[in-house]
Order: structure tokens, then C-alpha cells, then sequence
């Protein structure tokens, strides 16, 4: 028996005017991903629709013929995308909520705010935290992240030497090791990954993100966006304030 949490909604289905329309409404959302069950009456103008996790209705609806429409009828739309959206990336939300906790109060000494400390530990923390998920699962890491990095695309050995680049960076923010150089090595390389995960996000390819390694099904997204550009932004302030 399967322990894995499903949801079930109870959607309102309009243009259904025969049994074949039933049918056939019921076989469309059926071939949706995450999809596992659907109930459709004709009568009711509905669809009970069981899903391993929450989907848009949006998605649905393109899924759908145009002479049919659907709409939530007993729960709110917007909350459950938002529940779902928080569910989907809760170990990234956690991971960067300790980190910043950690890097805020290393930051504060004798009542004052030392921003360039905070930046270094959060960048430490960030490193040697995602490159230790990456280290769980190396290969598998490599795999998903040839999927859509630029370089590991070509260079199939990337994927690894990645995964030792972040643990190098965490270890050299940690000690202060050659601020000037840790900071230009941060900046290029992730600037090189930010152009990958862009042209992902803007061709909406359905594929995972590596960001944590293969140990959690991320969605590649925005979210993976933020995380390059805010390692590049903090690198990029620590290097002008060097010159």
C-alpha cells in the first residue's frame, strides 16, 4: 500500500451535454501528470479529480476542449497554489531560513550590523549546505544538471567538478581564504550556470532542478533564478567594495 499523500478536489465541469462528452472529459485529465484518479457526472456538471499534488486550473483547463470549462466549486484556488507552491519548495525555504538566521546574527557585533560578515557567512552556509546534498548523490547530480547547464551539456565531467567547486567555495568563505579571487571565481561561475537556468525557465522546459542535488524533486523555476542571482549580486558588492 502507498503512503504518499494525495489531494482531491471537486471541480465544476460546464458543456458536458452527453455520455461521450463524459468520457472523453474524463480521459483528458486523466492523461495529466500527477494525475491519479478522476470522477466525472454528466448530471452534476462535475469532476472529482485525485492528484498526487495540487494542480493550476489552468492546467486543466488546456487540457481540456475549448467547448468545456472548469472551475474550482469547494475550495479557493489561489490559497491551494500557494499551499502547494510552499509544500514543493519547503527544504529550499528552510535551507535559506537557517542560513540567513545564522548569517544575521554573525553579522551583528556591538550593536552594529556588519553587512560584508553577514554576506560571507550566508555565502559559506549556502555553499557547503548545497554542495553537501550534491555529495549525497553525485551522479546523480552530474545527470540532472547536464540536463540543462551549458557546460555540463557538453562537458559531461562538469556536473562533478561542480559540486567540488561549491565545497572549495564554502571552505574558502568559511576561512576568508583569498577574499578577492573566492568572490571572481563565485561571480564567473555562476554567472555560467544563471544562463542555462534561464533559458529553462523562459522555454518553460518541465525538468528538475539540481540545485539540491537528486535528493529532492525540485522544479526547475524562478526560485532557481533568485538563488544564482543573489549569489552573483552578493559576490559582485563584495568585489567593489575590495577595489
Amino acid at each position: 500500500m502507498s503512503n504518499k499523500l494525495t489531494v482531491t478536489h471537486t471541480y465544476k465541469v460546464t458543456g458536458m451535454t452527453c455520455s461521450s462528452c463524459e468520457a472523453k472529459v474524463k480521459s483528458s485529465l486523466l492523461m495529466l501528470p500527477n494525475v491519479t484518479e478522476v470522477e466525472v457526472s454528466k448530471e452534476k456538471q462535475s469532476a472529482t479529480i485525485t492528484m498526487e499534488k495540487h494542480i493550476a486550473l489552468s492546467t486543466f483547463q488546456n487540457a481540456l476542449d475549448k467547448k468545456y470549462s472548469i472551475t474550482a466549486a469547494e475550495h479557493n484556488e489561489t490559497a491551494e497554489q500557494a499551499k502547494s507552491w510552499f509544500a514543493t519548495y519547503k527544504p529550499i525555504l528552510i535551507i535559506f531560513g537557517y542560513i540567513t538566521t545564522i548569517s544575521i546574527i554573525a553579522g551583528i557585533k556591538h550593536s552594529t550590523f556588519h553587512w560584508m560578515q553577514a554576506m560571507n557567512i550566508f555565502m559559506a552556509g549556502f555553499f557547503l549546505t548545497f554542495s553537501f546534498f550534491k555529495m549525497l548523490d553525485l551522479k546523480g547530480f552530474a545527470e540532472s544538471y547536464s540536463m540543462y547547464d551549458i557546460v555540463a551539456k557538453k562537458i559531461k565531467a562538469w556536473g562533478f567538478i561542480y559540486a567540488f567547486i561549491e565545497l572549495g567555495l564554502g571552505i574558502a568563505y568559511a576561512t576568508n581564504f583569498q577574499p578577492f579571487a573566492t568572490n571572481i571565481v563565485t561571480f564567473v561561475v555562476m554567472t555560467i550556470s544563471i544562463i542555462g537556468v534561464l533559458q529553462s525557465v523562459l522555454n518553460k522546459r518541465k525538468i528538475q532542478c539540481a540545485c539540491l542535488g537528486a535528493v529532492f524533486n525540485l522544479p526547475m523555476s524562478t526560485v532557481t533564478i533568485i538563488e544564482d542571482a543573489l549569489m552573483i549580486a552578493m559576490s559582485g558588492i563584495m568585489l567593489i567594495t575590495m577595489l
